[in-house]
């Protein structure tokens, strides 16, 4: 496969400057060529022109990684299904793709160029077809909003009540489509463990522009109905009993919350330090629950962090340096999410410290990042406040 990664990566690096007017041609000769494809999409097709690309991107730089492709691929199939997807359109898809890269990239398209991309696409959409086939899960669930509580200025918090059995596992995220804006799809964390009665929780903060995160927030009450495509994601509980460090940033708590009821509810006990992060103290909209979490676990110590708020008189910085002012965490398995400028600076941090990547578990999913933006808690220093978080060992 060397060969033909070469002639694609070549060949969509000229592509990829001008992604826009390509994404924009693609999907005139899909439409063109199945105008019955038109209606599994949102009348603005400014967010999967762009997804286009996130996608096309994320495989062209995994062709050398069979294994991590696979399973990227196996993932957007299962996905897939929530929209009616068939192997029919994925014919019509690759035939537009082909198209797409031939005329974009037309100054060094050859033969052997296309025969590179016909196969890679081949073997893409028959990982994504066998995917979906084999996938025994509803494509979709059906979902009753049963609790709707506004915490702060943007940010609510929802209770949901799918209508048949949703398996997922502690840190996952699920699509969420309201009747607001049909064929809009985001995705949130689920803010808990699994759950005896079956109900999920979202933390959700509304953004200007964003469609599905301001609908949540302002315009749904409890008794509405919302749909939710099968969850997903890898930022899951840790296999080991090593002590947890966990990093969010605003609404990054969801998944981070959900893998520490997971952890304490296991039985094990290690220790877990939370670093809570906002730019306003307003925004720590969900220091009850993390009190009371606290108070009945006392191996867990939650430190909120405000980066922009001058009157706070708490710990103020960015999560990144907080992070960085402890001696070590190079003996903990480590969760981060929030903001990917956050994520990628606090990875960076914990690297340099010697933490290893394998025990780095993170999450900024760039689809959800459209419609969801988090604070980052990313300006000023630690401060004395740090020694009021206890010792790491």
């Amino acid at each position: 496969m060397s060969l033909n990664a070469r002639l694609i990566k070549e060949s969509f690096a000229l592509v990829e400057p001008v992604a826009g007017r390509a994404s924009a041609y693609f999907y005139g000769l899909l439409f063109a060529h199945c105008p019955s494809l038109r209606g599994m999409f949102p009348p603005d097709m400014a967010a999967p022109r762009g997804r286009l690309f996130d996608v096309l991107r994320r495989v062209v730089r995994e062709l050398d990684s069979p294994e991590g492709l696979t399973s990227y691929l196996a993932g957007l199939g299962r996905d897939q299904r929530r929209y009616g997807f068939s192997p029919e359109h994925h014919t019509a898809a690759g035939a537009a793709l082909l198209a797409t890269m031939r005329r974009f990239a037309a100054r060094i398209w050859t033969e052997e160029t296309e025969a590179a991309w016909s196969e890679a696409y081949a073997m893409a959409s028959r990982i994504m077809i066998d995917a979906a086939a084999a996938e025994t899960t509803p494509p979709w669930w059906l979902a009753e909003v049963t609790g709707h509580e506004a915490r702060c200025r943007d940010i609510a918090v929802l209770t949901l009540r799918p209508s048949q059995r949703m398996d997922f596992v502690p840190g996952q995220h699920v699509p969420v489509q309201t009747a607001r804006w049909p064929r809009v799809w985001r995705r949130f964390s689920i803010a808990n463990a699994p759950r005896a009665d079956g109900t999920l929780r979202l933390h959700v903060r509304a953004v200007p522009g964003g469609w599905v995160s301001s609908a949540l927030v302002r315009h749904t009450r409890p008794g509405d109905q919302l749909l939710l495509g099968p969850p997903a994601g890898t930022m899951t509980p840790p296999e080991s009993d090593r002590d947890l460090l966990c990093v969010a940033g605003g609404t990054g708590l969801a998944p981070i919350k959900a893998v520490m009821e997971h952890v304490i509810a296991s039985g094990r006990r290690p220790n877990i330090h939370l670093l809570f992060g906002v730019r306003h103290a307003g925004d720590l909209y969900d220091m009850p629950d993390l009190t009371r979490l606290a108070a009945g676990f006392p191996w867990l110590r939650v430190l909120p962090v405000v980066s922009d708020d001058p009157a706070y008189q708490g710990l103020r910085g960015r999560l990144p340096d907080v992070v960085d002012a402890f001696p070590s965490w190079t003996g903990h398995e480590v969760y981060v999410c929030g903001p990917p400028p956050m994520v990628d600076a606090t990875v960076r941090r914990l690297r340099r410290s010697g933490v290893p990547l394998a025990r780095i578990h993170r999450d900024a999913d760039p689809e959800r990042d459209r419609d969801r933006s988090d604070p980052t808690g990313t300006a000023g220093t630690p401060d004395r406040f740090l020694a009021g978080f206890e010792s790491k060992t």
